[in-house]
């Protein structure tokens, strides 16, 4: 575990190793999640790179708002 320290400007350093590992590039944006004290880092990937993400999913599969009677 690699611990990072908050700047007097509330900023962070992603450590390089997990940059590299993650394939982050500089200006990327990030989805922040709270969950009591913890917060979580989400990458926002681009539409493009979701492409194919669903591939094979079944739309009959999954139930709408009329069917949860």
């Amino acid at each position: 575990m690699t611990s990072v320290t908050l700047s007097s400007k509330f900023q962070l350093v992603i450590p390089k190793a997990v940059r590299e590992q993650l394939h982050l590039q500089a200006g990327q944006r990030f989805t922040v999640i709270t969950k009591g004290d913890v917060i979580e880092l989400v990458p926002m990937r681009d539409i493009a790179s979701a492409r194919g993400m669903l591939k094979g999913a079944d739309p009959q599969d999954y139930r709408d708002r009329r069917d949860r009677d």
